[in-house]
């Protein structure tokens, strides 16, 4: 059974086409309007083996903060579209990655509770050029509130601001890769309750 999920959210603020395959080959088109998340979601599809295809038009004009949450909220959606029951799946998943000075650590449990620990040492308003550091706690508070998972990201130390988001994306696509692997010894969810 494909695990697919097309996502489309249209408010006032943004006009987002989402599709994600979960059994993919790392396959991106990735159009947001914001150059910088665009290379994250694109590092992220292929660390993760996702085929993921983004088009968004948001009011970026204002700021980068809707498109970028909203972008979550679609994304947050097609997984858990995507996984269905949730049958077979190994449901946790964990990923260290290093880029040059930085590292970063993604923990994760597909468990219909969501909660975000963000222990990330960056400096408070950092920027890459127009993009505001601080939007990616938003956009993966969005991503677990509409998944309903677990997630708990560190990047601990680092100087440079682009090596740190780099490392968390490309975390953030290998630990999604291996909690949402299915595993045939697994009979119906990984859980002793019998439901996720």
């Amino acid at each position: 059974m494909a695990r697919k999920a097309q996502i489309n959210r249209k408010t006032k603020e943004t006009d987002i086409m989402l599709n994600l395959n979960l059994d993919g080959r790392g396959i991106y088109d990735i159009r947001t309007s914001i150059p910088f998340l665009d290379h994250m979601l694109s590092l992220f599809a292929k660390h993760g083996l996702f085929d993921l295809k983004i088009k968004a038009r948001g009011d970026i004009e204002i700021d980068y903060h809707h498109t970028v949450e909203d972008i979550g909220i679609c994304l947050g959606d097609a997984v858990k579209k995507a996984l269905g029951a949730k049958a077979g799946i190994k449901r946790y998943g964990t990923a260290f990655v290093p880029m040059d000075e930085a590292i970063a650590s993604v923990s994760m449990d597909i468990s219909d509770r969501p909660y975000l620990v963000y222990k990330v040492a960056m400096p408070k308003k950092s920027k890459i050029k127009n993009f505001e550091a601080d939007l990616i706690e938003d956009f993966l508070q969005a991503i677990v509130n509409r998944s309903g998972m677990t997630l708990h990201v560190s990047v601990p130390y680092g100087r440079n601001i682009h090596h740190m988001i780099e490392a968390l994306f490309k975390a953030l696509g290998r630990a999604l890769r291996e909690a949402t692997t299915v595993d045939p010894r697994i009979k119906g969810v990984m859980s002793t309750k019998g439901r996720l």
